[in-house]
């Protein structure tokens, strides 16, 4: 809708303003925070020169301001950094609402921005509870909920704004929902290296997620393309706004592989927040299982698969499966219940006879885990017989394992479980006493052994409780097994998770769920949510790729661009690539060329680097890549997106019916343009 000259006048006079306050808060904080930070080093300096003058109490005592002085100090630094960033764009929208008592016009923007001479907010945080209604209504009867109660009223205008180096470039009226105009201009836009934002153009249905504070933990299940990344990380910015002492370092995010955690890793500064703790399920297993110097990552594990061809899939499959928990839990079981005392206990100080240490093994303690019950003995030991005195506690637990019939080697206690009646009864497949030996006897450990193992030991000797995560974020959550979910669960038992995956993108050929309601079941206090649509691909690729699953409820958001999926042979391969990449180059910016296997990225690298000097592969390890060209296997791709994509695999290596999710996968990463080879 377009404004009269009247009303951009003011529009430019209001910016003009709040540009003018926020450059005078930056120049006022700067000095302020040159004053403080001297103010520190003289305090500091005097604290070490007195600490001899001081008793105990005066040094906590000013220590304590001191503390107190270097934490308004850091506040105010972070307030200076994001003005700061957003000097030369402090806002993105604003609504006009009328509560029935007062009429106030919201300016909505990354941070807030305060008048103090008038008492007013220029711009209010995007995160505040009124600028809810911005991305939840369209003009009309809304309300939102302030710390007082249900506010209810009627939103008369909405309005946005496209503001470059603090200058007004477009202001329009938008009285329906933001689905349109700026929604479309941002769509339109080349995708870039790394991930942006969406704080102007949030929908409903993502903003709904973001900002539900009243389930502990949320799972989420989105299409290809819905921006479920987006969400978890503008969700993360509210809970650090909305929650008390709650900071980045207490919140950690599970990524599919370090490719990922890089191409993320703006949108949370770019929102004014610290980027939190970041893992990957293999750093985690690799921290966990101390025993093996080498850990099978997920990406090595389904290309196992892909590539390699496992010799043993069945057994994999079994290795993977939702059954195979209880057959551990009854293991654990079995041997902590068999674990006895073989020997008396005999040293200098005191003796104790076996029938003594199985008391207190089998009864006393009987409610620990079996290899806390040890630690437990040699510390009432420790503390009945030396003062409990911590070396002569270590020395007693080391001799109370010598005589113990179970070893705490979890190497044969995994190759013995891999033997038992409770393993072997339940898998209707052959097993070697080769694949057994194989599985434990290296320094390296596979993908779904390394995850029973880690269960095992949490089973055996305690899971190692994260106090310090108050927040978990896992992302791809289709690629973990419940198994996995259990043991996250009960290492951050007190934390609140944010899941968020796509059944229709499982690249694992030995796992799938029905739905991700199912992880109901393991998180107490939790809510499953939906989104639908799709912001990525073009209603002609959405069209395509609802076919490869049979989808009907996908809808495209993006406007059509009359580029229809393009279907071809290879015939002369480097040159068809080559007219294909160069007319894809003269539209777009970035470009992939997505394969099936790891050799086949390898093959069109080597066919194409000394023709095309910028061609980029990405593989397993790599962490940082340009995306203006990349050749990558499909089992990588999955969270990233380009402007255009090409699906190649070889002639006689097509996609086939059990790899059509990896094939979903591969052609749901396109924004504009879709080729494919081969298929």
């Amino acid at each position: 809708m377009n404004l009269p000259k009247e009303e951009i006048q003011k529009e430019e006079q209001y910016l003009a303003n709040t540009v003018k306050v926020i450059r005078g808060k930056i120049s006022e904080l700067g000095q302020q925070l040159y004053e403080r930070e001297e103010k520190v080093q003289e305090f500091q300096k005097f604290i070490w020169n007195s600490k001899h003058d001081l008793d105990d109490a005066e040094m906590r005592t000013m220590m304590s301001d001191n503390d107190l002085e270097v934490s308004m100090m850091m506040n105010k630094g972070k307030y200076f950094q994001k003005l700061y960033k957003v000097q030369s764009n402090p806002y993105f929208g604003s609504i006009t609402f009328d509560d029935n008592k007062s009429i106030n016009k919201i300016y909505i923007g990354i941070t807030h921005v305060e008048d103090e001479e008038n008492d007013k907010y220029l711009v209010n945080d995007w995160r505040a509870p009124i600028c809810s209604m911005f991305y939840d209504y369209e003009t009309g009867p809304a309300s939102y909920k302030a710390p007082e109660g249900i506010i209810t009223g009627n939103i008369t205008n909405k309005r946005q704004f496209k503001i470059e180096d603090a200058k007004l470039k477009r202001v329009f009226d938008n009285n329906l929902n933001i689905d349109d105009e700026l929604l479309q201009e941002v769509l339109a836009t080349e995708s870039s290296d790394k991930m942006k934002n969406i704080v102007n153009t949030i929908q409903q249905e993502q903003n709904t997620i973001i900002r539900n504070t009243t389930d502990k933990s949320l799972i989420v299940q989105g299409i290809a393309g819905s921006g479920k990344t987006s969400v978890a990380l503008h969700r993360i910015a509210f809970l650090l706004y909305k929650i008390e002492n709650l900071t980045s370092k207490n919140v950690l995010i599970f990524s599919p592989n370090q490719v990922f955690s890089e191409y993320i890793s703006n949108v949370l500064p770019e929102l004014g927040e610290d980027n939190t703790m970041q893992t990957t399920f293999h750093d985690f297993l690799l921290a966990n299982l101390k025993e093996f110097s080498e850990v099978e990552s997920f990406t090595s594990f389904v290309a196992r698969f892909y590539q390699y061809h496992e010799l043993n899939p069945k057994l994999v499959k079994y290795k993977q499966s939702d059954m195979i928990i209880k057959f551990i839990e009854e293991y654990a079981k079995k041997i902590t219940n068999q674990a006895r005392f073989t020997e008396d206990y005999i040293c200098s100080d005191f003796e104790l006879t076996k029938d003594e240490l199985n008391d207190l093994l089998q009864d006393r303690y009987s409610k620990m885990l079996l290899f806390e019950r040890i630690t437990y003995i040699a510390e009432y030991l420790s503390g009945k017989y030396y003062h409990a005195n911590k070396s002569k506690q270590k020395s007693i637990e080391s001799n109370l394992y010598k005589i113990l019939n179970i070893k705490k080697d979890y190497k044969n206690i995994y190759k013995d479980f891999l033997n038992s009646e409770e393993f072997l009864s339940n898998y209707d497949g052959n097993i070697t006493e080769k694949e057994i030996k194989e599985t434990v006897s290296h320094k390296s450990i596979k993908y779904e052994d390394a995850c029973i193992l880690v269960y095992l030991k949490g089973l055996l000797e305690g899971f190692d409780y994260q106090a310090t995560i108050k927040e978990v974020v896992i992302d791809e959550a289709q690629d973990y097994s419940k198994l996995q979910y259990m043991i996250l669960n009960k290492i951050f038992k007190k934390s609140g998770f944010t899941i968020l995956g796509d059944i229709n993108q499982t690249i694992n050929p030995y796992y799938k769920y029905n739905s991700l309601n199912d992880l109901g079941t393991i998180f107490n206090d939790s809510k499953y949510l939906e989104l639908t649509k799709t912001y990525r691909s073009t209603p002609e690729i959405i069209d395509y790729t609802n076919k490869i699953l049979g989808l009907k409820y996908v809808s495209a958001i993006r406007q059509k661009n009359n580029q229809p999926v393009i279907l071809k042979e290879e015939n002369d391969l480097k040159k068809q690539l080559l007219e294909d990449i160069t007319s894809l180059q003269q539209k777009h910016k970035s470009i992939a060329v997505i394969t099936k296997t790891d050799e086949e990225s390898k093959y069109l690298y080597e066919l194409l680097k000394d023709t095309i000097k910028d061609i980029n592969i990405l593989e397993p390890n790599t962490v940082e890549f340009n995306k203006n060209l990349v050749i990558l296997p499909a089992y990588i791709a999955k969270g990233l997106e380009f402007d255009a994509t090409i699906i190649y695999t070889q002639k006689d290596n097509s996609y086939t019916e059990k790899e059509k999710y990896l094939y979903y996968v591969a052609c749901t990463r396109s924004q504009h343009q879709l080729i494919i080879y081969n298929n």
